[in-house]
C-alpha cells in the first residue's frame, strides 16, 4: 500500500508565529497591569509609543526591501519587541525615548539582518542598550513605588510630563524620581556603605527586592510559567538563567552578606524574570539545540551576576542577553545531538 506523504516541514501542532506570539503579550497583561499599579500610567503610554513606532518601521522596511506587508506586519512579532522594549523604559522618560529605541531594535536590530528569522540579536535588546549607552540620564529617571498615588499623577499628568516634560506645579523629574533597588545597592557599596544599612534606611525595599519589583516579577514568573504550560517555550533556558542566577548570588551572599546581595534579591530585582522567560527564550537568537540551551541560559545568568556586581552597569541582562547571542550559532554546532543510526565520529 503506498503513502501519500507530505514534504516537511512536517507541522505537528496548529500553533504559528501569530499564535505564539499572541500567547507572549497575553502572558504580559498580570504584569503590566501591577507595573501599571505601582507606577502608573507610564509604561502603558511608552507601550503605545513603542508600538506605534514598531507598525510604522515595519511597514516602511518590509516595502523599502519589497516584501509582502501583511504576513509580516500581522504575525505580533514586532508588537512583542515593542512591548518588552516598554517594559525597560522609566515610566516617565521623554516619548522620543520609547520612539527611537523601538525604531534601532527594528530597523538595526531585526530588518539589517533580513528580518524575522535571520536576526543574530535580540531587538529588543539592541533597542535598549543602545539607549542605556546613549542616553543614560533619560534611562535612569526611575520612580519609587506608590508615588503616583501620593502625587495624584494621573493619565493627563503622565501625558504631560512624557510629551512635555513638565510635571504637576512644584515638582521636578529630579525630586520625584529615585535610583532602582539594584542601583541603590551598587552606589551604596561603592561608599562602603553595606547593604543591611542601605536596607534599613530606605523604604524603596520589600521582602526580596525593590516594593512593587517583587509583585511584577511575581506576575512575570507566572506568566513565563504559562508560556511553557502552553509549550510557547521550553523550560531549558528559564531553568539555566535563573539557576545559575541563584546559584553564584548564593554563593557570594553565603561568603558576605554585608556586601552581595540574597538569591531572591537577584531574582526579584531588575529584568532577571522577564529576562529569563521572555528575552532570552527568543527563539530565533538563542539557542536551540536542548543542551545548547542549558549553557546558553547558564552564559547569560553568570554574565548578568558579574555585570551586576562588578560592571559599569547595575543591571546586566541586557548585555548579557546579547552576548550569549554571539555564542548561540557556536554552542549549537557543539551541541548537535546524534542523528538517530550514526556513530559519532
Amino acid at each position: 500500500m503506498s503513502l501519500n506523504t507530505p514534504t516537511s516541514p512536517h507541522i505537528h501542532d496548529d500553533i504559528s508565529v501569530t499564535k505564539m506570539m499572541v500567547r507572549v503579550l497575553l502572558a504580559l497583561v498580570p504584569a503590566i497591569i501591577a507595573y501599571s499599579w505601582y507606577f502608573g500610567w507610564g509604561l502603558l503610554l511608552n507601550i503605545a509609543i513603542a508600538v506605534t513606532t514598531a507598525l510604522v518601521c515595519e511597514y516602511a522596511l518590509l516595502v523599502l526591501r519589497q516584501r509582502p506587508v501583511t504576513p509580516f506586519i500581522t504575525d505580533g512579532s514586532v508588537l512583542v519587541t515593542a512591548v518588552l522594549l516598554a517594559f525597560c523604559i522609566p515610566p516617565l522618560a521623554p516619548w522620543w525615548i520609547a520612539f527611537l529605541g523601538v525604531g534601532f531594535a527594528v530597523v538595526i536590530g531585526k530588518h539589517l539582518y533580513g528580518g524575522l528569522g535571520y536576526n543574530p540579536f535580540n531587538p529588543a535588546m539592541v533597542g535598549y542598550v543602545m539607549l542605556l549607552i546613549s542616553f543614560p540620564k533619560e534611562m535612569t529617571t526611575w520612580l519609587p513605588p506608590n508615588l503616583v498615588q501620593d502625587l495624584n499623577i494621573g493619565i493627563w499628568a503622565s501625558l504631560n510630563a512624557v510629551f512635555t516634560g513638565n510635571l504637576p506645579t512644584g515638582f521636578t523629574l529630579d525630586s520625584i524620581t529615585a535610583a532602582t533597588p539594584l542601583d541603590l545597592i551598587k552606589t551604596q557599596l561603592g561608599q562602603d556603605i553595606t547593604i543591611a544599612e542601605t536596607k534599613s534606611s530606605n523604604a524603596v525595599f520589600g521582602d526580596f527586592g525593590g516594593i512593587g519589583w517583587e509583585w511584577i516579577g511575581n506576575w512575570i514568573f507566572l506568566g513565563g510559567v504559562w508560556l511553557i504550560y502552553k509549550k510557547v517555550i521550553s523550560w531549558h533556558i528559564p531553568v539555566a538563567v535563573l539557576g545559575s542566577l541563584f546559584t553564584i548570588s548564593l554563593i557570594f551572599f553565603l561568603m558576605d552578606a554585608d556586601h552581595y546581595g540574597s538569591p531572591m534579591f537577584h531574582l526579584f530585582s531588575g529584568a532577571a524574570m522577564l529576562g529569563a522567560f521572555f528575552i532570552a527564550t527568543d527563539p530565533v537568537s538563542a539557542a536551540t539545540t536542548p543542551k545548547g540551551r542549558i549553557i546558553y541560559g547558564i552564559g547569560i545568568g553568570l554574565l548578568t551576576y558579574i555585570i551586576r556586581v562588578w560592571g559599569g552597569y547595575p543591571d546586566g541582562i541586557g548585555f548579557a542577553v546579547l552576548l550569549m547571542n554571539l555564542a548561540a550559532p557556536t554552542i549549537d554546532h557543539y551541541t548537535q545531538p546524534r542523528v538517530y543510526g550514526h556513530n559519532r565520529s
